[in-house]
């Protein structure tokens, strides 16, 4: 399945960005005309989705020939691959050499979205990965994994026979270097850099105020009342009931609170509709916790006046790949609380643009303090913003991806 996408040019990031778009102009020009396909699991919901939407049209504005392509695969192969997803990341979990052979055979199937004439083919994540082993692709094409999970600690046993879908890979790619699987083979493969937010998409793009009031009101969202949020995955990963917990910290301290938990179902996550009913349960009949998903309508622009609304923005994920949604915050200036978990303790440098703790009660007693000081709020928002700005945004993964290429295709 080929994803339509709206044009985007280089240029429109000019004002934010200033002479990296010559950076990346020069950097395209011995790759004008390559064929890049890229292919992933879903064409909503997640990080990873995010980033193609704005990732492939730059690609085709500086002149490759890019493509995002999608799996088509039934519910049981998404429940298996979120198996792999929890297991790279360390869960005890095993897998059935029935679930291996039916995670090969859907791969085998789609197989079939290399067509021959790619130069470089970009595969993106656990799900698709077998693709590499049963395409019929050109003897010069290269491949690419890029993991967007964390592979630091991996259960052993399932990455023993996962990775022979990925050795015969030209590159692979993480966040962080401390990702790179142990194998002494593989590690020469690899590279590691950060992925990005869009400041221009729908999810990022300044916003009239007026707008802003009226999607609150009808989300039910008080404006006279502090608000903390969580964006994330119903994930068990994501620990939303420490979220809970930390927000009902903080409301038996100042009374009037609000924590909104935003999320969306996404295709490849069947095991979510499990952990958003369990959440629900655990949130009980509080009025001030705020489910903002989009079964109720919340898009990415919806996300975007929420975010912007928040006093604070807090993260309590136990295991993270990247986690895109605090830059998303810092880049509009709301300091985050979190833990210092995976590419988390990249973006927040512990007192200047935010804090990191592990325990629900340092999170409470950080997000009190910043409730309570607007001026230092304000401080440490103009910080994120400066970090997302150097660091994390789509001008900066473009043009990594394209001294990657220039590597691979030596």
């Amino acid at each position: 399945m080929r994803v339509k996408l709206q044009e985007k040019s280089v240029e429109e990031y000019r004002n934010l960005v200033g002479e990296q778009v010559e950076q990346i102009k020069e950097l395209a020009k011995p790759l004008q005309g390559l064929k890049v396909v890229h292919i992933n699991a879903t064409p909503y919901g997640g990080g990873v989705a995010e980033i193609l939407q704005t990732l492939v049209p730059l690609m085709r504005s500086i002149g490759l020939d890019a493509e995002w392509r999608v799996i088509e695969a039934p519910v049981e192969f998404f429940n298996i691959t979120k198996k792999f997803h929890n297991t790279l990341q360390g869960a005890g979990i095993e897998i059935t050499e029935e679930e291996w052979k039916f995670y090969e055979e859907i791969c085998k199937k789609n197989a079939e979205l290399i067509e021959g004439d790619e130069d470089i083919v970009v595969i993106h994540d656990p799900q698709p990965a077998a693709i590499r082993n049963f395409a019929r692709a050109r003897s010069d094409t290269k491949w690419i994994w890029r993991c967007h999970v964390d592979l630091s600690t991996p259960n052993e046993n399932v990455w023993s026979r996962f990775s022979q879908y990925v050795s015969n890979y030209d590159r692979m790619i993480f966040h962080l270097e401390e990702y790179f699987p142990k194998d002494k083979g593989l590690r020469g493969k690899c590279t590691a850099f950060p992925p990005s937010i869009d400041p221009l998409s729908e999810k990022n793009v300044e916003l009239e105020p007026s707008f802003i009031a009226e999607t609150l009101k009808k989300l039910g969202i008080d404006m006279e009342k502090p608000l903390v949020t969580v964006v994330a995955r119903f994930d068990p990963w994501k620990d939303l009931f420490s979220a809970i917990d930390v927000y009902r910290i903080i409301k038996r301290e100042l009374g009037s609170i609000q924590l909104a938990i935003v999320s969306a179902m996404a295709l490849d996550d069947p095991e979510g509709w499990i952990f958003f009913e369990k959440v629900l349960r655990y949130a009980g009949m509080d009025e001030d916790i705020k489910f903002c998903t989009n079964l109720r309508g919340v898009g990415s622009k919806e996300v975007n006046v929420i975010q912007r609304a928040s006093t604070v923005a807090l993260h309590t994920a136990t295991r993270e790949g990247f986690g895109l949604v605090i830059s998303e915050a810092l880049y509009k200036r709301v300091p985050v609380v979190a833990r210092p978990v995976g590419g988390v303790k990249i973006q927040i440098q512990h007192g200047e643009n935010g804090y990191l703790a592990w325990e629900k009660e340092a999170l409470a007693e950080y997000i009190l303090e910043l409730v309570r000081n607007e001026s230092l709020r304000k401080r440490m928002g103009e910080l994120g913003r400066k970090t997302v700005l150097e660091k994390f945004i789509s001008t900066v993964n473009l043009m990594n991806y394209l001294r990657t290429f220039l590597q691979v295709l030596g």
